[in-house]
C-alpha cells in the first residue's frame, strides 16, 4: 500500500505546481501582463521626467533672464534700484 501512495502523493503535487504555473500568481500569463505594465509605467516615468526637465530648464531661463532683464536696463537705460545711485563713467 505504501508503495502506491507515494507515487499518487507525487503525482498530485506535480499537477499542483503545474497549475500554478499555468493559473497561479507566478503564472506565465501573470508574469507578462506585468512586465507589460512594467513597460508602460516606465514609459509614463520617461514622459514625466522630460516635462519635469523641461519646467526645471523654464524655470532656470527665467531666472537668468530676469537678471539679463536687469543688467540691460541698467545699461541701456540707465535704470536704479530704489535707494541707489547710479553713476556713469564715458571715456
Amino acid at each position: 500500500m505504501g508503495s502506491r501512495f507515494v507515487p499518487a502523493v507525487l503525482l498530485v503535487l506535480l499537477a499542483v505546481v503545474h497549475a500554478q504555473l499555468w493559473f497561479g500568481r507566478g503564472s506565465i500569463s501573470n508574469v507578462a501582463e506585468l512586465q507589460e505594465r512594467l513597460i508602460d509605467q516606465q514609459a509614463a516615468n520617461a514622459k514625466a521626467q522630460a516635462v519635469n526637465d523641461r519646467l526645471a530648464a523654464e524655470v532656470a531661463d527665467l531666472k537668468d533672464g530676469l537678471e539679463m532683464v536687469e543688467e540691460k536696463a541698467r545699461g541701456e537705460l540707465g535704470m536704479v534700484k530704489p535707494n541707489e545711485l547710479f553713476v556713469q563713467l564715458t571715456r
